[in-house]
């Protein structure tokens, strides 16, 4: 291994390694530095996505929604199962398996790529070095012509309630947890919050959800934030709007909440407690005092639009930096970061970045609200198409939500696209290429989609936005 590098990537998640393998592809002298130790004790690439983060919380997701459908839903469709048991041990074992799977298959990757992977903590120092401190507290400098900071972001930790053991944890503890609590409060309704929630509630667990700001989902299109809620009441998540936690204590019988709403100081005993606020970029350690990498008051690098910091040879990525904290954005930025360094021109458009809650129901997004379209003054057009008129979905028995297009009204081009409903996530892909493709509502209304499938929503919802859906009344003009 090579104290000399052409790129240093510092982190191993989904921005990091997709940066590494990239500038490798790109024949590039590659190393990544990554400190990550699994559930096993030993290292592990992938970083918080794919240890404790995106993977493991959809594979938990997934195997809670077979078990509540098996015990609630196949009736539906005509078959009867009885005495239908959760065994949480496997589930968990199951979401382990996942993890090292794919985790181990990142390590492949790097080996078939020729990308160094450098066991251990990194510090930025000047003059492009790194600094590595491994597992022995041995330290060891290395120098690259270009560094790419990776660092990713942890969850947010609040002085009023503080973690505890496995009662009060963040997203991370949730997903290990071999039995199910009778009463669970999570600490916040975005998308962490909401999909834990879902997973606990779908075992068995009486689940309050308390979120501090009046809106729900306020970076959602506020039309599908409202169905979304109502979905979630319905299905048993007890959301509690503007409740701001002022402190907790640890019982022998569970966890006493003090709460405050619009109804005054309230009080919820509950057995566990998840504290899912938000994450904040993972900035300690990341440089030496000497070093003058700039940060601003958020603990984001700053960067300027191709994502160099002001450092010469320096990057920043993914969480690190402006923008969603989305495992994709980071991804595309990796690459767009790796072909820039290799002279290459690349383009990376943020605007069409989608974003998903992996809920029931899945609830998606790309582009422009409604509410963002009024507050600039764009005059525009919208078209909404519900499951419930669906063949597919009325076969799947799962009619709930909706598909709706916004489109500028002078242009008909695509501004946004907001689903919520059976598979969205896999729907959205084709708003985020209609936005991708400066595409219009034209475009998509004269595309021929398959019948019967959900995607015909989309085809459906164009029509409507101009007042011609064919399997819904129409809005007179």
């Amino acid at each position: 291994m090579s104290d000399n590098y052409d790129v240093i990537v510092l982190g191993a998640g989904p921005a990091g390694y997709v940066a590494a393998i990239r500038c490798a592809q790109l024949g590039l002298k590659t190393a990544c530095v990554e400190k990550w130790i699994n559930k096993q004790g030993q290292p592990a690439l992938g970083g918080t996505c794919l240890n404790v983060g995106c993977i493991p919380s959809k594979a938990l997701l997934e195997s809670s929604h077979i078990y509540e459908n098996t015990a609630h839903g196949l009736s539906a469709h005509g078959i009867s199962v009885n005495d239908v048991k959760a065994d949480i041990p496997a589930m968990i074992a199951g979401k382990d398996k996942t993890v090292q799977e794919l985790t181990g298959g990142i390590e492949h990757l790097f080996k078939a790529n020729g990308v160094d992977w450098i066991k251990g903590s990194g510090t930025l120092l000047p003059e492009r070095q790194i600094q590595v401190t491994g597992s022995e507290s041995e330290k060891t400098i290395y120098k690259a012509e270009n560094i790419v900071l990776a660092t990713g972001s942890n969850s947010i930790e609040i002085g009023s309630v503080p973690l505890q053991g496995e009662v009060i944890v963040d997203s991370s503890g949730a997903l290990d947890w071999e039995s199910v609590p009778k009463k669970l409060c999570v600490i916040g309704a975005g998308v962490i919050g909401l999909e834990l929630g879902s997973v606990w509630r779908r075992l068995g667990a009486e689940v309050v959800i308390l979120e501090a700001q009046d809106v729900f989902l306020p970076v959602v299109d506020q039309q599908i934030a409202k169905d979304a809620l109502r979905q979630f009441n319905r299905q048993g998540l007890d959301i509690k709007l503007g409740a701001r936690v002022l402190a907790s204590e640890v019982t022998a019988d569970g966890v006493t909440l003090t709460y405050t709403d619009q109804a005054g100081e309230q009080q919820l005993q509950v057995d566990r407690v998840i504290v899912a606020v938000g994450r904040r970029p993972n900035i300690d350690q990341l440089t030496s005092p000497e070093t003058d990498l700039l940060i601003d008051e958020r603990g984001l690098v700053h960067v300027n639009a191709v994502c160099e910091t002001n450092l010469p040879g320096v990057w920043a990525i993914g969480d690190l930096v402006r923008g969603p904290m989305l495992a994709h954005k980071g991804s595309e930025e990796g690459v767009a970061v790796a072909e820039r360094i290799a002279g290459k021109q690349c383009h990376l458009n943020y605007y069409a970045i989608p974003s998903v809650i992996y809920t029931l129901p899945e609830v998606s997004w790309v582009g422009k609200t409604e509410e963002q379209l009024k507050e600039e003054g764009i005059e525009y057009k919208s078209g909404v198409f519900p499951f419930a008129a669906s063949g597919r979905a009325k076969a799947m028995r799962d009619t709930a939500g909706m598909v709706k297009i916004l489109a500028d009204k002078n242009t008909d081009q695509v501004l946004g696209m907001h689903i919520i409903g059976p598979h969205s996530s896999e729907l959205i892909g084709h708003g985020v290429m209609a936005i991708e493709f400066e595409g219009t509502i034209e475009d998509i209304a004269r595309t021929v989609f398959a019948h019967p499938t959900l995607s015909e929503a989309i085809h459906e919802a164009a029509l409507a936005a101009d007042g011609r859906a064919l399997h819904i009344p129409n809005r007179k003009r």
